[in-house]
């Protein structure tokens, strides 16, 4: 009797917005409670979903590069938007994080990782940038660097000076690096 080894391979759809693609809508409330709804920001020329941790040294590496990148381009009309998407993160740790890091910009909760999960979001930091549209015009990493004194590709503040001298984006895509966000299954 001949056996047969078959190879089943299961096919799981993996959720993450490609470039070009729109943006829906969405609200989540910062840690006092307050609801923040992304189509709130429609008038900006791009608005910046950064996703954060508390506890990931890596993204932690990057609070001041962040709060720099905001002061930069928030009066150019650039919206930054920090999501925080770590179920092991409690709602007061994520408030004294932003608080002691003197955020500039909302830090929203990502209860459940809806919007994580809905744009592909894996690591923190990672940055999603969308053009008027809604539209993701950018997605990876802030820079190719944790240490600021190695930094040779400063992909985010690229992509914004594209958006507003109205160019487009030199590269849509990089890799983005650091702490896993940690999701509830």
């Amino acid at each position: 009797m001949n056996r047969f080894l078959f190879l089943i391979f299961i096919f799981i759809p993996f959720n993450f917005l490609m470039a070009g693609e729109m943006v829906q809508d969405f609200t989540l409330e910062d840690f006092n409670g307050t609801s923040y709804k992304l189509s709130n920001y429609n008038d900006n020329e791009a608005i910046v979903l950064l996703f954060i941790s508390s506890q990931c040294p890596v993204s932690n590496a990057y609070n001041e590069r962040m709060n720099k990148l905001y002061t930069s381009f928030h009066s150019k009309g650039v919206a930054f938007i920090g999501i925080n998407s770590n179920s092991t993160e409690t709602t007061k740790q994520i408030k004294q994080h932003a608080v002691e890091k003197d955020f500039m910009f909302p830090v929203l909760i990502d209860r459940n990782n809806v919007i994580a999960d809905r744009l592909g979001a894996s690591v923190t930091p990672e940055v999603f940038v969308l053009n008027s549209k809604r539209e993701l015009v950018y997605h990876g990493r802030i820079d190719d660097s944790k240490n600021p004194d190695n930094i040779t590709s400063h992909d985010l503040e690229d992509a914004l000076f594209a958006i507003i001298t109205g160019k487009q984006v030199p590269t849509a895509t990089t890799k983005a690096f650091g702490c896993s966000i940690k999701k509830v299954n």
